[in-house]
């Protein structure tokens, strides 16, 4: 399964409660992807570090890297895109770094902090990144069932749906 949508939709969680409930292990991308310091890995690296994690048939992939979506989209039986309002996720992104300030949540080495930049590609996601995994949906995902989650209710009512 990949685990897909903007900063601050509530990938990581919803992987989490995913994982709870279907017993598939989780691959955290920022746990692979980020580097101290928040240095990112160059690209050819990445690729094959990712490649490397999914090489199993059974987990949940959770993040974005548009540089990997084919990666993951041609491996996935199940593809949840996330596709909460903006509001709530730029809410939840400033929220995470102020409850976590200089705490490394999401990377090892990587302490939270306010970054402007990723609030402004937050804002911009719909018009910049959104595009580009629908095109990789069509691309990628054909052989996988996707399911777009667009508010809390419908990420909770999925989530009870699997307990059934």
């Amino acid at each position: 399964m990949a685990v897909v949508g903007s900063g601050g939709a509530g990938k990581t969680t919803f992987a989490r409660a995913l994982s709870r409930r279907t017993g598939l292990p989780v691959v955290h991308l920022d746990r692979h992807y980020w580097k101290p310091g928040w240095v990112a890995t160059p690209r050819d690296e990445w690729r094959d570090v990712l490649s490397e994690k999914l090489e199993g048939d059974q987990w949940i992939a959770d993040g974005n890297y548009a540089g990997t979506f084919d990666i993951r989209f041609s491996r996935a039986d199940t593809i949840i895109v996330l596709a909460l309002p903006r509001w709530r996720c730029i809410s939840r992104a400033i929220r995470r770094s102020l409850t976590n300030h200089g705490r490394s949540v999401q990377a090892d080495g990587c302490p939270e902090r306010i970054d402007v930049t990723f609030l402004w590609w937050l804002w911009r996601y719909p018009k910049d990144s959104r595009p580009l995994l629908d095109e990789a949906l069509r691309v990628h995902g054909q052989a996988a069932a996707v399911v777009e989650l667009n508010s809390s209710r419908d990420v909770s009512r999925f989530l009870e749906g699997l307990r059934s």
